[in-house]
């Protein structure tokens, strides 16, 4: 640490040159640290998924419906202790860029079986037994100001028309994890004003043991082999992995990305490095002349390099941090855990520190092999 002062100042040397170097790693750090989050969002909602329910849907494709009379059928598997109901309504609340998740759900069943959110059992009495009821999760209350016995009016895509609804409950969750940005309205108001056409979008299957959860998933599927509407079944886990693989490899092409940031900001520290390293031959010369020794130029350069980049770290992640914290980033909805957490914190500290010690590595060791006669002849 005696040395800390000495190091401060060689940084600060040029303070141009320092303060736009540590800018680039902060740039970098930040965008590091997006990316990355982008990940563990999506990991986020796969934590949530319960291995006790299984997602049953159309075997072609999630957009084609099922019919509402395979719900008894469903019932009567060995394994299986309830099964809910419910479909996309896609609508939009007063314009469209206020996206938010609707399902419209079987109005007995499919509550009960997410006890990860919290409701009241007075919510849920009054969600089963108006028509026009709806849950809204906690976050579109933090958004809209919505409170129970709002009105809200939705106009269908899907299902066309306005539907007006009243707020009967609020879903708050039990984890940090969990999104609350949607609305749940009942199937079968739905039904009745599109001419019960009597169809739903999947179905939700509770097991008695999620132990059995393949032998439960197979029996469905052979029990609707074979008919004009032929299911997939899997659990809920699967389901949100095949969803997610929907959008591509994102994990590839976020790994690219961020690849490309760092190394590119490497190749700008390095070079910064290498220039103030050679604009201090001199003084290196007579540091060791001085009695300094080879190790300790070599460990002082280094330190001002891992400085300089560790402070562009620390501010990067630290303002990813506070910035999607505070301002509840969710992209429209499409990241409901956008959360910057400490172990992407972490890694953009490490990231920041291999970036340190290998922009400083080629200027330390030309340092420790310098020779003071050579340095003072290079110096003139």
């Amino acid at each position: 640490m005696r040395f800390f002062p000495f190091i401060l100042r060689n940084a600060l040397r040029s303070k141009r040159r320092t303060i736009l170097t540590v800018l680039s790693i902060v740039v970098s750090m930040f965008l590091y640290c997006t990316i990355r989050t982008v990940i563990t969002s999506f990991d986020a909602s796969l934590e949530t998924a319960d291995a006790a329910r299984l997602i049953t849907r159309r075997s072609t494709s999630l957009t084609f419906f099922l019919p509402l009379s395979y719900k008894d059928r469903l019932a009567q598997i060995p394994g299986v202790s309830a099964v809910a109901y419910g479909v996309w309504f896609g609508g939009i609340y007063i314009d469209e860029r206020n996206f938010f998740a609707q399902y419209a759900i079987d109005a007995d069943e499919y509550v009960p079986m997410y006890s990860e959110y919290l409701i009241t059992p007075e919510e849920r009495e009054a969600f089963r037994r108006e028509r026009t009821a709806c849950i809204i999760g906690e976050k579109l209350v933090e958004k809209y100001g919505f409170k129970t016995g709002d009105a809200i009016t939705l106009r269908g895509t899907i299902f066309p028309g306005n539907w007006d609804l009243t707020v009967r409950g609020i879903a708050r969750p039990r984890t940090k994890n969990l999104d609350t940005n949607f609305l749940l309205m009942r199937w079968d108001l739905v039904n009745e004003r599109m001419g019960r056409f009597n169809q739903v979008g999947w179905y939700v299957v509770k097991l008695s043991d999620p132990a059995r959860a393949g032998e439960v998933a197979r029996t469905i599927d052979r029990a609707f082999a074979n008919s004009p509407a032929e299911t997939k079944t899997e659990t809920e886990k699967a389901f949100q992995l095949g969803f997610l693989s929907m959008l591509g490899n994102i994990r590839a092409v976020v790994f690219a990305i961020g690849s490309a940031i760092v190394i590119a900001i490497l190749l700008v520290s390095m070079n910064t490095m290498m220039m103030a390293a050679r604009e201090r031959t001199r003084e290196v010369a007579v540091l060791k002349a001085l009695g300094f020794t080879d190790r300790t130029v070599l460990g002082m350069i280094l330190a001002e390099s891992l400085l300089i980049s560790l402070t562009g770290g620390v501010l990067g992640a630290g303002i990813a941090r506070v910035v999607y914290d505070a301002s509840g980033f969710t992209a429209g909805g499409f990241f409901p855990s956008f959360f910057v957490t400490g172990g992407t914190i972490a890694r953009a500290l490490g990231i920041a520190a291999a970036m340190g010690l290998l922009s400083g590595a080629i200027p330390a060791a030309d340092a420790f092999r310098l020779r003071v006669v050579d340095a003072l002849r290079h110096a003139g």
